[in-house]
């Protein structure tokens, strides 16, 4: 029976498939540009899915800085994350971290869709996570009711929309949803490295122990086959631990991505002299844009794929120490992505028991 909370909504004209409407602050501006969205459900506009919201899973970036903020004499860091994501979102009509710009992503079951989508196969009640990120999704919270650090994950009462433009992937019922939900919020990072690396590429990836490093490094090896060379780079021993443990990565270094020098000498020792024809930055803290681009050879690609990066850091930092390589912004959508991140769960028993242990 649906509750008096999730009746049905007058259906408003005007909306976008981009999501415009929703914006207060910034006329003709998309959501994500915007510092306020509107997020009244007592309507909602044509072409949107009205979710009543069960999971927020926080971008590493955003998570590690609201815990790093956390005062020592304020109580439970999870309480004080708690107070800082509903502030957030009482203020922006969103989750959009004013330090780092970033957000996440979330899992919610469908109430209501409004006309005005292309025809697909989604129904009232399923439960869907959004493959766009939360600083462009219209959001309200009405209660959290957990932190779950090691996952970064949120548990909370609340509604919110996705637009006609929106991706977003049905829960599958073979995979357990918070270890689904994890995997899906970097569902990106598997297919840009496939398309990037190629056999006997020296691939480095930075931030390497974590939920994206992870993806990127066990897809380089499908890519680039057993004649690449993987090294993975992870600040955390423990997490270092777990990947060397996958038997994925050549090397394993324990090293810090805010040290350029140093790192790239670790590299170069691990690869026999080889710089890097490929490196991925999925380091959740910032700084680490020079030593990607160090340990990367004259011509050569430099993936950032945290939302970490600083692009004038890392445009002036290549710039500065005459290294002529291809940066690219990395792009969280990829036609498949969903599909493509949760086959390798299925097909990798070592990724999916990792997995679980950590998210599940």
């Amino acid at each position: 029976m649906t509750s008096d909370h999730e009746r049905t909504r007058p259906i408003a004209h005007g909306g976008d498939a981009y999501g415009t409407h929703r914006v207060v602050d910034r006329p003709r501006g998309l959501p994500q540009q915007a510092l306020r969205l509107d997020n009244d459900f007592s309507r909602i506009f044509g072409g949107e899915v009205l979710l009543a919201v069960e999971t927020l899973n926080i971008d590493a970036a955003s998570f590690t800085q609201m815990e790093q903020a956390a005062d020592p004499a304020g109580g439970s860091v999870e309480n004080q994350v708690a107070h800082t994501i509903l502030r957030t979102v009482e203020e922006r009509g969103k989750q959009h971290n004013p330090t780092t710009g970033s957000g996440g992503m979330l899992l919610g079951r469908v109430i209501q869709i409004a006309d005005g989508r292309n025809p697909e196969p989604l129904a009232v009640g399923d439960r869907v996570a959004t493959l766009v990120s939360l600083t462009l999704t219209p959001l309200r919270i009405d209660r959290v009711r957990a932190v779950r650090r090691p996952s970064a994950q949120v548990d909370v009462d609340g509604e919110a929309v996705f637009f006609a433009s929106g991706a977003y992937a049905k829960l599958p019922a073979d995979l357990p949803e918070r270890l689904a939900l994890a995997a899906l919020d970097v569902a990106g990072a598997a297919p840009q490295v496939a398309r990037l690396v190629k056999g006997r590429d020296v691939v480095v990836v930075l931030g390497a122990g974590g939920k994206s490093g992870i993806l990127c490094a066990v897809e380089a090896r499908r890519s680039g086959g057993p004649g690449a060379c993987i090294v993975g780079v992870e600040a955390n021993p423990r997490a270092a631990d777990d990947l060397r443990a996958l038997g994925t990565c050549d090397a394993v270094l324990v090293a810090d991505a805010r040290d350029p020098v140093g790192l790239r000498q670790a590299v170069l020792q691990a690869t026999r002299g080889r710089e890097a024809d490929v490196t991925f930055s999925c380091v959740n803290v910032p700084d680490a844009e020079p030593a990607a681009i160090l340990a990367t050879r004259d011509r050569g690609v430099v993936y950032f794929f945290a939302m970490s990066t600083s692009f004038t850091k890392a445009a002036l930092g290549a710039e500065g120490v005459g290294k002529d390589v291809d940066l690219f912004i990395g792009n969280g959508f990829a036609h498949g992505h969903a599909e493509h991140t949760l086959a390798m769960l299925r097909e990798m028993p070592k990724l999916r028991e990792l997995f679980e242990r950590r998210y599940g």
